[in-house]
């Protein structure tokens, strides 16, 4: 690990400031730490933003919560509000990383975690996300873990979390501090960015800005899945994976919101599945020509052909079992 300097931030305009003139936020580190052991990512600085005020669950005027951005990914899968209201959230939560990892991993880490993919993390390789212009080695490499849906010529490289795969079914707000104190809200769906000829840049975030919360909307009426499909039953990242969270008005489909992991660079969703859905009775049919709207532009490439099918399976199993015309598995 290369020298670095360190600073701790007690005020939100310090540790912006600092940021904005080529420091790194730490908080949990869970990520960081690895990429720095590795010198993927070489900070001349950190700004450790622990002792922040972000570490509190609210509830917002309109019935919604505000989620600090330090609250750890431990204590808001366990808030009683999470575990009632927005189910899919705290499991999702609960299928990504370790209980170790999810004590000290944070919120707003979480978000910008980055791409797990090998050419990445191996120095020796040319990346593209690392390196601009270096090329992408996974493209005719081993992809098993790549995108198939969203990627680029320079990167296809997938988004690795759980959490944002869930707050994007959810339709959440990322709420972000900028270096002279103005806060905005992002919707989550444009939070992440597909990496067209720009794959180094995993969010929108600019210089120095700060993630401060997560705003969930007033509790959604339905079903809540959470599917997760990976090698090993703990401790790994999705191959695939269903956010769903489906409400039925009798035997109709009353609404569908539908959000996918480990498919490509962010969360994935697309309104045309959750509209062929919608005022739909349920049927084997209609799950079908659910698959084929989602899948109808994927693209694998060798080892992760596999994906495409197995997506398919994994979005029509869940759907039956949300709308109770299938067994639950």
């Amino acid at each position: 690990m290369k020298p670095f300097a360190y600073a701790r931030a007690s005020e939100r305009a310090d540790a912006t400031a600092q940021a904005a003139n080529n420091a790194t936020y730490i908080a949990g580190g869970t990520n960081l730490l690895d990429l720095m052991k590795l010198e993927v990512m070489t900070p001349d600085k950190l700004v450790d933003i622990n002792r922040l005020d972000l570490s509190e669950i609210t509830v917002t005027d309109d019935g919604g919560l505000r989620i600090g951005a330090l609250v750890t990914n431990s204590d808001c899968a366990a808030d009683a509000r999470v575990r009632s209201d927005y189910p899919v959230l705290s499991r999702a939560i609960l299928a990504g990383a370790s209980g170790q990892l999810r004590n000290k991993a944070t919120t707003g880490g979480n978000l910008c975690q980055r791409t797990r993919c090998y050419y990445f993390y191996d120095t020796a390789m040319p990346c593209n996300k690392r390196e601009p212009g270096s090329g992408c080695q996974a493209l005719a490499g081993f992809n098993r873990i790549h995108a198939i849906l969203g990627a680029s010529d320079a990167c296809i490289a997938t988004y690795p979390g759980d959490m944002a795969v869930a707050m994007t079914a959810l339709d959440a707000q990322i709420e972000i501090e900028n270096v002279d104190g103005e806060i905005r809200q992002v919707p989550i769906q444009d939070f992440h960015v597909l990496p067209g000829d720009n794959p180094e840049r995993d969010n929108i975030l600019e210089a120095g800005e700060l993630i401060t919360a997560v705003i969930l909307p007033p509790p959604i009426e339905g079903k809540h899945i959470y599917r997760k499909v990976r090698d090993r039953a703990s401790y790994a990242f999705a191959l695939c994976s269903v956010a769903a969270v489906v409400e039925m008005d009798g035997d109709t489909i009353a609404s569908a919101a539908l959000a996918f992991g480990g498919l490509a660079h962010k969360p994935w969703r697309d309104a045309a599945v959750e509209t062929l859905l919608t005022g739909e009775k349920p049927s084997s049919a209609l799950f079908g020509r659910a698959a084929d709207q989602l899948l109808a532009e994927a693209e694998g490439y060798g080892h992760n052909d596999f994906k495409i099918p197995l997506t398919r399976r994994v979005l029509i199993s869940v759907l039956q079992e949300a709308t109770g015309t299938g067994a639950a598995t």
